[in-house]
């Protein structure tokens, strides 16, 4: 799924890599646009100009995810540390909030992916 095949195959490398377990590397957290942005159609200089209030969108679910994980804008993490810590802290429901609006929402894969992480690295 995506804007565009471009940025269909960023998202899939950007995917495959957090999902190795083999690799470890840091992640720079941000309220703004960010590497998958790069190839995405709707990118502008520096904001999301998909539509009418898309910038204000994309930060307002950004800021939610470094809330709900207790992270610091800017600040650079291991990438494993970010996946154990979503495991532990983010909830399929908690998308509801912290996602509302996005589009991709609807179609349940973030839900499931988010169940998914928890079952592998957390324990019930």
């Amino acid at each position: 799924m995506g804007y565009s095949p471009k940025f269909i195959a960023k998202m899939k490398e950007v995917v495959e890599q957090i999902r190795d377990d083999r690799m470890d590397f840091p992640i720079r957290v941000v309220a703004a646009l960010d590497d998958t942005c790069t190839v995405c159609p709707h990118k502008g200089k520096s904001t999301c100009e998909a539509s009418i209030g898309s910038n204000e969108h994309v930060l307002s679910m950004d800021n939610k995810v470094i809330h709900h994980l207790e992270l610091i804008d800017g600040a650079v993490y291991n990438k494993s540390f970010l996946v154990q810590l979503t495991a532990e802290k983010v909830k399929a429901d908690d998308l509801d909030y912290i996602c509302k609006g996005c589009s991709w929402l609807s179609y349940g894969v973030c839900k499931e992916g988010v169940t998914a992480l928890r079952e592998k690295y957390t324990t019930k």
